[in-house]
């Protein structure tokens, strides 16, 4: 599969045509759909292909060319796109159509993609498999009869498969890294601020971002630099120039420093996924990294993300599970009355521990370039499970308890990346997590180009 920068690079060459490119990539999704069940409420091929006749005209009149131009997308079925639907897997939302776009498709179109439809979601983005009344499960390509991971499941199944070139995700407990893990693709979730986001229920909040997935680090630091930068309707918005992240650069692994935990303070992790992380081990040290083994202190990590999970999803469900009750998830309702039961010492508890963890991070960083851990404790699940419910003799009461690999890091506030890590020997994908220092997205995608090269688990396709 050609890279989306050669994709791109090719239309506004004119060595191929963005109808051309279009139509390879509707070819796909019509071989692999809906036994995928990636892509969701997808425009007409007829306007797809309009779309693309439009992006010609643009290359031949010689009009200034976003660094998408011509590529097809489609946006994660949480996110807004005028005239299509935003059903968030939510079957009471299966008609509600946007009348705007969010600020998301608004760059994506800047940039010259094509929206041609929207990627499957568990219903409101809950949990780290993705499955809903609406759309059924999103299967992984590597092997149909497991999950593809979630929430952005669809985004990165179709990422994979050759359904799209690139896709956005959005991550407030792993939401892009467990599917890129499970579907042997990129997945970065930046740090907080880095892509502005138009949602109403809390701009200020550094708990949920948004982010790219793409089959190689180059491609996601390509979407980055397109949905990056400074909008004032994110009052935390950075103010950093995103050009630099269309053009990663490998860096010299020699001497790179390396913080190697294999279980995230104490987490349980399944003996195979252990298996093939030591290998990634041993392949950093031998390309020359500096590798020591460490286990940063997350104590109260857990709880506090549970708290600011639970008040997200009382602002952003609440009144849904008001309107409609039955109709919704059980964990979702659940999730809203914790939310409502929260107490003022329970939030100001929270506070001061992502606080403090944030500060442990940063002096941890001090020593190290990165911080490498699993990304998910398992292999990609059975398709039928609802979520995971034990790991490694652990037993899970809650359905987010499998998912900490992930949400200690969100904790952190610093940058994180899901990269192919390997496979098991059931040949299913292992992602091994690079975590970069704070704000530290351009030396983390460098540095995870130069692992990705070293080692190139993400050249193994379905």
């Amino acid at each position: 599969m050609l890279s989306a920068r050669e994709q791109a690079a090719a239309i506004r060459e004119r060595k191929v045509s963005a109808v051309e490119t279009m139509q390879r990539h509707l070819d796909a999704i019509a071989a692999h759909e809906p036994a995928l069940g990636a892509i969701v409420n997808a425009i007409p091929e007829a306007d797809a292909l309009a779309l693309a006749r439009a992006a010609d005209d643009a290359v031949a009149a010689g009009e200034p060319l976003g660094p998408l131009h011509g590529l097809p997308i489609a946006v994660k079925d949480v996110m807004d796109v005028a005239g299509l639907p935003t059903t968030a897997g939510a079957v009471p939302h299966k008609d509600r159509i946007a009348t705007r776009d969010s600020l998301l498709a608004e760059r994506l179109r800047a940039a010259g993609a094509l929206i041609i439809g929207k990627t499957n979601t568990p219903e409101h983005g809950l949990g780290t498999l993705t499955f809903n009344d609406l759309f059924g499960p999103t299967r992984n390509p590597y092997a149909l009869d497991r999950h593809a991971g979630g929430s952005s499941g669809g985004a990165a199944a179709a990422v994979a498969a050759g359904l799209l070139p690139l896709a956005d995700g959005s991550d407030s407990g792993g939401s892009l890294r467990y599917p890129a893990a499970f579907c042997n693709v990129v997945g970065l979730r930046p740090s907080p601020g880095r892509i502005p986001s138009s949602r109403p229920d809390d701009g200020w909040s550094p708990h949920g971002v948004l982010g790219p997935i793409a089959r190689d680090v180059a491609d996601a630091g390509l979407l980055l630099s397109a949905i990056a930068g400074r909008d004032d309707r994110t009052p935390i918005a950075l103010d950093d120039d995103p050009a630099a992240f269309a053009q990663i650069v490998p860096s010299g692994l020699k001497g790179v420093r390396v913080a190697w935990s294999w279980d995230l303070d104490g987490l349980p992790i399944d003996p195979e996924v252990q298996r093939v992380l030591g290998e990634m081990r041993a392949a950093l040290v031998e390309a020359g990294c500096v590798v020591e083994d460490v286990e940063p202190d997350f104590s109260g990590a857990d709880a506090a993300w549970e708290t600011i999970e639970m008040l997200g999803f009382l602002a952003f469900c609440g009144a849904d599970v008001a309107r409609f009750g039955d109709a919704m998830r059980d964990d979702i309702v659940r999730n809203v009355e914790q939310g409502r039961a929260l107490t003022a010492q329970q939030l100001v508890d929270a506070q001061a521990a992502r606080t403090a963890i944030y500060r442990r991070t940063c002096t941890l960083m001090e020593r190290y370039d990165l911080l490498a851990a699993p990304v998910a404790p398992v292999v990609p699940p059975p398709v039928e499970l609802p979520w995971v419910r034990e790991v490694a003799g652990t037993r899970f009461e809650r359905y987010f308890e499998w998912q900490r690999c992930a949400t200690r890091i969100v904790v952190t506030a610093h940058p994180a990346l899901s990269l192919p890590g390997g496979f098991s020997s059931e040949g299913l994908p292992v992602g091994l997590q690079l975590v970069g220092r704070h704000r530290g997205e351009l030396d983390l995608l460098r540095h995870a180009a130069a692992i990705e090269a070293a080692t190139g688990h993400g050249s193994r396709r379905p």
